[in-house]
């Protein structure tokens, strides 16, 4: 009984720390939204201290989507349900990927920040505003862009996401005709 038990607990804590795949478009713009205001924030007014909330919600959203991201459930239970205009579901695997992105852009300006200051850490602060802005306010993601051409490439297998790979998949899928 007690292995099995075991097993259950490893179960849901597997459930507990994946990504939702699809993701709601409109929840993925909505954290993007919120990244871009913490993000000017930051380098408008020197809050440096914002650059902890942005490292911690990256990595919280790459171990377990919204689970454990407040950004992430403000998108998902409240903003997302009123957007209906941005409700579209689109692949998991390119957004954990713009995540992972956004972490580690957040956590090498966060050691930047702690060991040299914040006139450093500002700069790699500001590769992420265009992204931020990018997704949250045109839809348009750079790192599922990132990501497709990833595995275009070859460097990411295709069997993650088939329809990152191929753009005609995406456009027959939301009715569009392939160019």
């Amino acid at each position: 009984m007690r292995i099995l038990d075991f097993f259950a607990k490893i179960c849901r804590m597997k459930r507990l720390l994946s990504f939702p795949n699809p993701v709601n478009d409109a929840a993925a713009r909505t954290v993007a939204l919120g990244v871009f205001t913490m993000a000017v924030v930051a380098l408008a007014t020197g809050w440096s201290w914002l650059l902890i909330l942005l490292t911690y919600g990256f990595l919280a959203r790459v171990a377990a989507g919204p689970t454990f991201s407040p950004l992430g459930q403000f998108a998902v239970r409240v903003a997302a349900p009123r957007l209906r205009s941005w409700h579209r579901l689109v692949p998991g695997p390119p957004k954990r990927f713009a995540q992972a992105i956004g972490a580690f852009l957040t956590s090498v300006s966060t050691i930047v920040w702690l060991s040299a200051g914040w006139t450093d850490a500002r700069w790699i602060l500001l590769l992420l505003v265009p992204a931020a802005f990018l997704e949250g306010f045109l839809g348009y993601c750079l790192g599922c862009t990132i990501f497709g051409w990833l595995i275009r490439r070859g460097v990411i297998p295709e069997a993650i996401c088939r329809e990152c790979g191929d753009l005609s998949l995406r456009s027959r899928a939301s009715g569009t005709p392939s160019s």
